[in-house]
């Protein structure tokens, strides 16, 4: 489908351009300070009430756009995975025909440009009232920020995210837990040869350990299938030294919250195979399994309608991929999440995304905003 090169596209791809330019890798307090600004900016002019709050991560936005009834909580981030300099050579921006690449574009600016370009349109008419939070630090799983989507979520018909959809455009109903758990063992240094036996050898206790992490998670009682991933493991420094520390990094994914706190459960647990050993779990970041209730089905319907009405076919089903809206549909709002543009190569160098499915997403929205059965908006 040809990207119609209107005004509105016009403008909508030069402010992705800005924002892309605004490289904004997570933890960068000024980077994420400027796209706050910018995005403040833009979003009283269409009329919302914003506010900017802080963390020790950067600059997170809030905006209140007033209309009828309980707002609908449209979430986003303005932080991304690459470091400064990436548009000059590992991801540059680029235009060609339908196509549109550069860092941050498909994960997850494009998906803030929808929700702006949305409100912009439905300025002086009736819709829903709106509620916009973008976070500074999603990619790092918002250490510092969950307790401003918390806050943010209080009082709200529904949520929304735009992250990127599946593939062929579904939207994400139910998505795994995602967790990361710092493992670190305790031993007793001595020599490997002369001194043997008064040595602890923290990796050898670390290496047990992990082996009875697997069967953990392998465990029978479980719900559901878990993922785990050893990512990192450090320890030891000379090969006549007993090591004295080891530690690893653990990624685990969940399906459900019985599985997700049986496995953190153990993990809290666990108890030295060697005596002398001391072990300790850390929780590193956090996202709790969001399993698609009723609710989130009644929000995708809803959208599934106003897509129908401007001649769009709207799906939905779970993702493995975590984000801000686990957390949304784990305290049982009613969640969507998937609701930026197609395209692909998130966190990749081949990041992209499909013009003409910007377009369709703010059509989509504003459909979604401007639902016929809501009552007229009061005059102001």
């Amino acid at each position: 489908m040809a990207y119609e090169v209107n005004e509105e596209a016009a403008e909508t791809l030069s402010r992705l351009e800005g924002l892309a330019r605004i490289e904004s890798p997570s933890f960068d307090a000024q980077a994420s300070e400027r796209m706050a600004e910018v995005l403040a900016g833009w979003w009283d002019a269409a009329g919302a009430a914003v506010r900017i709050e802080r963390t020790a991560a950067g600059a997170s936005l809030v905006a209140d756009l007033d209309g009828v009834g309980d707002p609908l909580l449209l979430v986003g981030h303005s932080d991304t995975v690459w470091p400064h300099g990436a548009i000059e050579d590992q991801v540059p921006w680029y235009v060609d025909g339908d196509t549109v690449g550069g860092p941050g574009v498909y994960d997850m600016k494009s998906g803030l440009l929808v929700m702006l370009a949305a409100a912009e349109r439905l300025r002086g008419r009736r819709h829903r009232s709106v509620r916009v939070v973008v976070v500074c630090d999603e990619e790092v799983g918002s250490p510092t920020t969950q307790a401003l989507l918390r806050a943010c979520a209080g009082g709200v018909s529904g949520a929304i995210g735009f992250e990127s959809p599946h593939p062929d455009g579904a939207l994400k109903v139910g998505r795994r837990g995602s967790t990361r758990v710092g493992l670190t063992v305790r031993g007793r240094a001595s020599h490997a040869a002369l001194d043997p036996d008064s040595g602890i050898s923290a990796i050898d206790e670390l290496v047990d350990q992990l082996v009875a992490l697997r069967a953990i998670v392998a465990d029978a009682s479980l719900r559901s299938e878990v993922l785990c991933n050893v990512g990192t493991i450090a320890g030891g420094g000379r090969a006549n030294v007993i090591p004295a520390e080891a530690e690893a990094e653990i990624g685990l994914r969940f399906l459900d919250g019985q599985a997700e706190g049986a496995v953190l459960d153990a993990l809290r647990t666990l108890s030295p195979v060697r005596s002398g050993a001391v072990i300790a779990t850390k929780l590193l970041s956090h996202r709790p399994a969001w399993s698609p209730s009723s609710a989130d089905g009644e929000l995708l319907s809803a959208i599934a309608t106003a897509g129908a009405r401007i001649g769009q076919v709207v799906t939905g089903r779970p993702a493995s991929g975590a984000g801000d809206t686990n957390l949304l549909g784990s305290l049982g709002i009613p969640t969507v999440d998937g609701f930026g543009p197609r395209g692909g190569g998130a966190h990749a160098a081949t990041e992209h995304l499909s013009l003409s499915s910007l377009g369709e997403r703010i059509d989509l929205l504003t459909a979604v905003l401007e639902d016929p059965a809501v009552p007229a908006r009061p005059a102001r």
